[in-house]
């Protein structure tokens, strides 16, 4: 009986995942190496805007806030690692939305792709792990910046960059699920009209607290929210329970992501 079970199971797999997904990410670095590197560290530069008007502009005026564990930080090593989370979130956002809107209405890349041996699931794990590695360069990009601004303090602030990884696949994967059902590029203004209240309302430039109740439980729903509030715990090396739960929101958000791609993407070419 068990073996039945898990034949079938490797024949759900197999339907949806042919096991080269490789494929598709040595593709993507091909195109990476012959494209403008300056498009694809454009949205880098956001964040480090921000870090440097708010956190010496503003943060000269504002002195020190209560960071975690009600200890006195600078304002800028507040929003710091905030801005890094963001920088993290853009990245995997731009590729895994953009980049994907354009393969899969105008290139029509995917379907071509699964005309072959590959899965709608070699395709999915294939565009989001592009789009972490460029997460991924935005993170480490944004954390020299933090080194040489003087804002690193605590050993744990190591971990900040495989949990903007871990940020990063969250929004990557959630990302081009999203795009699939967007059609135009009027349609595509959805992802900046709803990225920008996120980045702002996300506890980034100011504490959650100043916001009335009912709006801190609809922000604390963000996904931008966790990553903030992990980063800056690792930031000044709080660690506590609470930054367990904010890792595994985008765990779950990333095993949502990855399932609700490669069904879409199935639908889309696998009827």
């Amino acid at each position: 009986m068990s073996t039945g079970v898990s034949t079938g199971a490797r024949g759900r797999l197999s339907a949806v995942y042919g096991g080269n997904a490789r494929a598709v990410i040595e593709r993507g670095f091909r195109v990476i190496a012959r494209q403008n590197w300056m498009i694809l560290v454009s949205g880098f530069f956001e964040p480090v805007l921000y870090l440097l008007a708010m956190g010496l502009g503003l943060g000269a005026l504002v002195g020190e806030v209560e960071g975690p564990g009600g200890s006195s930080i600078p304002y800028t090593a507040y929003i710091a690692p905030a801005l890094l989370a963001t920088s993290a979130m853009n990245g995997a956002i731009y590729d895994s939305t953009w980049n994907v809107f354009f393969k899969l209405r105008f290139a029509r890349l995917y379907q071509a792709m699964l005309q072959t041996s590959l899965g709608p699931m070699d395709v999915a794990l294939g565009e989001i792990f592009l789009a972490l590695f460029r997460g991924f360069l935005y993170a480490c990009g944004f954390m020299v910046v933090m080194l040489v601004m003087g804002l690193v303090t605590s050993p744990w602030a190591l971990l900040m960059i495989p949990v903007a990884l871990l940020i990063a696949l969250g929004f990557a994967s959630f990302g081009m699920a999203v795009t699939s059902y967007l059609k135009s590029f009027q349609q595509m203004d959805v992802v900046n009209f709803v990225m920008l209240p996120m980045f702002l309302f996300s506890a980034t430039l100011y504490p959650i607290e100043v916001f009335p109740e009912a709006i801190q439980w609809f922000i604390k729903a963000m996904p931008l929210w966790h990553g903030v509030e992990l980063m800056r715990h690792l930031a000044v090396g709080y660690l506590s329970w609470a930054a367990v739960g904010h890792a595994l929101y985008f765990v779950v958000m990333t095993v949502v992501g990855v399932w609700f791609t490669t069904v879409r993407l199935r639908a889309l070419f696998l009827r």
